[in-house]
């Protein structure tokens, strides 16, 4: 398992499978329907030039770039670790730059965050991420988004032909060939004077939207 790991850790073999991976998500791509519900909402935000968090799980990152309709890139934020580094690999041939960032919340520093924003640009956030618990959101995207003033859009995301990996979050992988459907939900606005009760509250309305997002998109591809 040791030897295992270190292959994958070598850089030349990590590029060799995010060119895999890049080229497999381009067939999936070519092959699927996607459909986008409620983009008019990130749409009013892109057409103004203002800045907002999104927010997806972790689970549903492979395809997330294609909800994207503006030249702008999101700026993801990713484990510093190897797999955050294939992540950015693989989402350097889309519209995805990774940030990298420590697994502990306190350990990230959060100028270059609100730099992001401030220019009006966008920040991606799997508040599950980068280790979970699965489909769980964290108190940092609450705190970033009361700090920075921005509001956090949630999105969901489903296929018709899918699998889910065997990882923490169970990693869905869309097949070829599949009906994918897209929801956005409405902006979240965080109050600048919350408090810990309030950042649990709004743990639960983030997590709520996300899952009825997915919910959605999932009546929308049988």
């Amino acid at each position: 398992m040791k030897i295992k790991k270190k292959i994958l850790k070598n850089f030349l073999i990590q590029n060799l499978l995010a060119l895999i991976a890049v080229l497999y998500i381009f067939i999936v791509r070519i092959t699927s329907n996607i459909k986008i519900d409620n983009v008019q909402i990130p749409q009013e935000y892109w057409n103004t030039n203002k800045p907002f968090i999104l927010a997806f799980w972790h689970s549903q990152l492979m395809m997330i770039s294609f909800s994207w309709h503006i030249k702008k890139k999101i700026n993801i934020l990713a484990s510093g670790h190897s797999d955050g580094r294939f992540g950015a690999m693989v989402g350097s041939y889309f519209k995805l730059n990774n940030l990298p960032t420590s697994s502990n919340i306190k350990s990230i520093s959060l100028r270059p965050i609100f730099k992001i924003l401030k220019s009006n640009n966008y920040i991606g956030i799997t508040p599950d991420g980068p280790r979970g618990p699965k489909e769980k959101v964290s108190e940092g995207i609450i705190k970033i988004a009361k700090s920075a003033k921005v509001p956090i859009i949630p999105i969901g995301y489903w296929s018709s032909n899918r699998f889910n990996l065997s990882s923490w979050d169970s990693f869905l992988i869309t097949l070829p060939f599949s009906k994918c459907n897209f929801v956005w939900g409405d902006p979240i606005i965080i109050p600048s004077n919350l408090n810990h009760d309030g950042v649990e509250k709004y743990k639960k309305i983030l997590e709520n939207e996300i899952n009825s997002c997915i919910k959605k998109a999932k009546k929308n591809t049988k």
